[in-house]
C-alpha cells in the first residue's frame, strides 16, 4: 500500500512540474552595481526570482529601456540623476531602495595634491547636468573655485577662479582616459575603479561619507508596490549584501546607504 501510495505521489509530481522562477530582468552599469547584483542573486532566487542582469556603459539608456518596459528596474543612478531625467524625459521612474553611496573624486596622474595645480591647469568633468554641478561643488569644497548658488549650476556659473584653471566636460565613462592629457579629472567612482583607479588610494580630493548622492533602486511607478519590487527590495537591502558592500566595497570607497 506504501508502495503504492509513493508511486501515486511521484506521478502526480512528474505530471506537475515545479513552477520556473518569475525573471526580473534588471539594468545595471558594470561596477560595483553588477557585482551588488549579483550578491542579491540567491537571495531573489529564494524568494522565487530569477535575477537576470542586462548590462549599459551610459547614463541615459537605462532609464529610458525602464521606461519603454524593456527592463523591471535599473540600478545605476543616484537620486538628483533620477530627478533631473525625469524633470527632462517625462519618464516616471522612482526609485525604492537607497544601496550604496559612490563618492565623487579628483584624480591625476601629474600631481599628488591639489596645491600642485598651475594656473590655466586643464580639468576635465562629467558633462551630464547633475554630476557636472556635483562636480563642481567638490572643486569648489577643495577651495579651487566660488561658485554661484544652485542646483544644476554648470562652468558658467563660476564666480572665482583664482588659478584661471580650464574646464572640459566629457562624457563620464571617458574621463580616466583623459588623465594621459589633463592636469586632473573629476571622475565618478565606478568608472574610476573600471580604469584601474582605488579611490580611497588615489583620489586628490573626494566628496565625504554626508554626500546626498546615494546609488538607488529605480522601477516604473506603476510597479513600486508589486510583489517582485518587494523581493528585489528586501534582497538589495539584506545584511547579506551590506556585509558584501563593507567587506568588499569600502576598501574602495565605497560605504553603504542603508
Amino acid at each position: 500500500m506504501k508502495k503504492l501510495i509513493l508511486s501515486l505521489v511521484l506521478l502526480l509530481l512528474s505530471a506537475f512540474p515545479a513552477l520556473a522562477a518569475e525573471r526580473l530582468l534588471v539594468g545595471v552599469t558594470p561596477f560595483p552595481h553588477k557585482d551588488i547584483m549579483l550578491a542579491a542573486k540567491p537571495l531573489l532566487a529564494a524568494q522565487g526570482y530569477e535575477l537576470v542582469l542586462r548590462e549599459f556603459t551610459d547614463y541615459v539608456q537605462p532609464n529610458m529601456a525602464l521606461a519603454e518596459n524593456q527592463l523591471f528596474a535599473n540600478f545605476f543612478q543616484h537620486i538628483p540623476y533620477l530627478e533631473n531625467m525625469n524633470a527632462e524625459k517625462k519618464l516616471g521612474l522612482i526609485w525604492i531602495a537607497k544601496i550604496h553611496i559612490e563618492p565623487l573624486g579628483l584624480y591625476s596622474k601629474k600631481i599628488k595634491n591639489i596645491n600642485e595645480l598651475r594656473k590655466g591647469d586643464l580639468i576635465t568633468l562629467p558633462n551630464d547636468p547633475t554630476n557636472e554641478a556635483r562636480a563642481l561643488r567638490l572643486l569648489e569644497a577643495g577651495g579651487l573655485i566660488t561658485l554661484k548658488a544652485g542646483e544644476l549650476i554648470t562652468i558658467n556659473d563660476i564666480e572665482r577662479n583664482r588659478l584661471g584653471l580650464l574646464f572640459k566636460e566629457i562624457d563620464a565613462p571617458q574621463l580616466p582616459r583623459t588623465l594621459q592629457d589633463v592636469s586632473a579629472a573629476v571622475i565618478n567612482t565606478n568608472f574610476a575603479v573600471e580604469g584601474g583607479l582605488i579611490p580611497a588610494r588615489d583620489a586628490i580630493i573626494s566628496e565625504g561619507k554626508e554626500s546626498p548622492y546615494a546609488n538607488v533602486i529605480v522601477v516604473r511607478a506603476a510597479d513600486k508596490d508589486s510583489p517582485a519590487a518587494a523581493a528585489l527590495l528586501k534582497a538589495v537591502q539584506s545584511p547579506e549584501v551590506k556585509k558584501y558592500i563593507e567587506d568588499k566595497l569600502v576598501p574602495l570607497g565605497i560605504v553603504p546607504a542603508f
